[in-house]
């Protein structure tokens, strides 16, 4: 299965035809399934918040101390608050995570807990706790703002009728008596709806991006590191003699065995079957067969065929049909690609497939194509099993020195019952 359309929020922000397409409803119902979550979490910060800056705003402004009582229940409610923290995030990050599929296909890779106590000791727990705070704290007040914005939008659209009724006088920044004197109005609100409409595309992305961030695997758990790499200072070199010995095989050798494969061919036909030599040719024949399927392979092997006929959307789509399990491809490639960038892209996205039908026992997987400004990024994604590792001859390892010798780096996250997650970015600029 294959698809070109944009894999997350902020990628079809930049789409021209993006306010008639799908994606501002998938906002729209992220955010709005946002308000119930955001919403029992700010019940819970004021719960300890208020009291605790109204203690604190009467010891300022009137220089007494706050009463036994409020403070040992400030202190209980900021103890119990940060207990329960780590173990509500939990749940709440899980929601999250799935939530974050309404505006972004892209996994976020979870963290397996061993331990109650690693919840307390670990730093994405913590990560997880912030985004906690984000969420009941500040996502709750940019939305009362938003919502605001747009209400006045309405009530300007509204303003002509409104007006009209003698006992309703409607105040901007000015009075609004008449209904000619609102119509300039209301064609502004208008004018400025799609752009409201915009706006919340771009607020849910802002939020999905956030909880991208806090909620993703975290540096220093190594769940994404970067694989060791060589650099090649002769790159270029390498893709001349590489170009060059392509070019000698696919107009030189190759064509001569198809000559001599053809030659043989019609010998065996001119020697009886009883005769001594019959045999022997017969070989030879089989043989000169074989070489030629070993040297189209060698050509196909250096660069193949499907790049230069179909592109490197096309080719990978290609790969995924070829694939023993389902694979999906999101190819975001607005302008060209390096020919030595579409070919190391090519090697990552065929290993990457080959190690998910060998080692992943997965049942599916992703492949995202993405131009990012002058970065090509290449994701493979699985819901295997996890647990990937370069030192166990997984093929990794010489994936990282092809892409360092294309001046990219290849980074990995694949914890133990997965999912799997590599993640290749090649420089496009020349």
């Amino acid at each position: 299965m294959t698809s070109s359309r944009p894999s997350h929020l902020a990628t079809a922000l930049r789409h021209p035809r993006y306010l008639l397409s799908e994606w501002p409803w998938r906002a729209l119902a992220y955010l709005v399934s946002t308000a119930p979550v955001a919403g029992v979490l700010s019940v819970g910060l004021l719960l300890v918040g208020a009291p605790l800056l109204a203690a604190v705003n009467a010891v300022h402004r009137h220089d007494r101390p706050i009463p036994l009582p409020l403070a040992l229940f400030l202190t209980l409610g900021t103890l119990a608050l940060v207990g329960f923290a780590p173990i509500v995030s939990a749940a709440v990050a899980a929601v999250e995570r799935w939530r974050l599929g309404l505006i972004d296909s892209r996994p976020v890779p979870a963290r397996r807990w061993s331990s109650v106590a690693e919840r307390y000791t670990s730093a994405h727990a913590w990560r997880e706790v912030a985004y906690l705070v984000w969420l009941g704290g500040v996502v709750p007040v940019v939305y009362w703002v938003y919502l605001l914005l747009v209400l006045i939008d309405v009530l300007l659209v509204a303003s002509p009728w409104l007006a009209g009724d003698a006992d309703q006088v409607i105040v901007v920044w000015d009075t609004i008596d008449t209904p000619g004197e609102a119509v300039p109005y209301a064609v502004v609100a208008v004018l400025l709806l799609p752009v409201l409409w915009y706006g919340l595309g771009a607020l849910a992305a802002t939020q999905g991006a956030v909880a991208r961030w806090l909620l993703g695997s975290s540096p220093d758990t190594a769940a994404l590191r970067e694989v060791t790499r060589s650099r090649a200072r002769l790159v270029d070199a390498y893709e001349a003699e590489r170009r060059r010995i392509e070019r000698d095989l696919h107009d030189g050798a190759q064509p001569r065995l198809t000559s001599l494969t053809l030659q043989l061919g019609l010998a065996r036909l001119d020697v009886p079957d009883d005769s001594p030599a019959a045999r022997p040719l017969t070989v030879a024949h089989d043989q000169a067969k074989g070489l030629m399927v070993m040297l189209r392979q060698i050509v196909h092997g250096l660069r193949p065929q499907s790049l230069t006929d179909l592109g490197l959307a096309g080719a990978v789509r290609e790969l995924a049909d070829e694939a023993t399990v389902p694979v999906t491809v999101h190819a975001d490639l607005e302008r060209p690609v390096p020919e030595n960038v579409e070919t190391t892209a090519w090697y990552v996205v065929s290993e990457s497939l080959n190690n998910v039908t060998r080692h992943a026992s997965a049942t599916r997987a992703e492949v995202r194509l993405t131009r990012a400004g002058e970065r090509l990024v290449v994701e493979v994604s699985d819901d295997g099993r996890g647990g990937a590792d370069p030192a166990r001859g997984t093929g990794l390892t010489g994936l990282a020195d092809r892409v360092g010798a294309a001046g990219g780096r290849l980074l990995l996250a694949s914890p133990p019952g997965g999912p799997t997650l590599v993640r290749v970015e090649l420089p496009c600029h020349r």
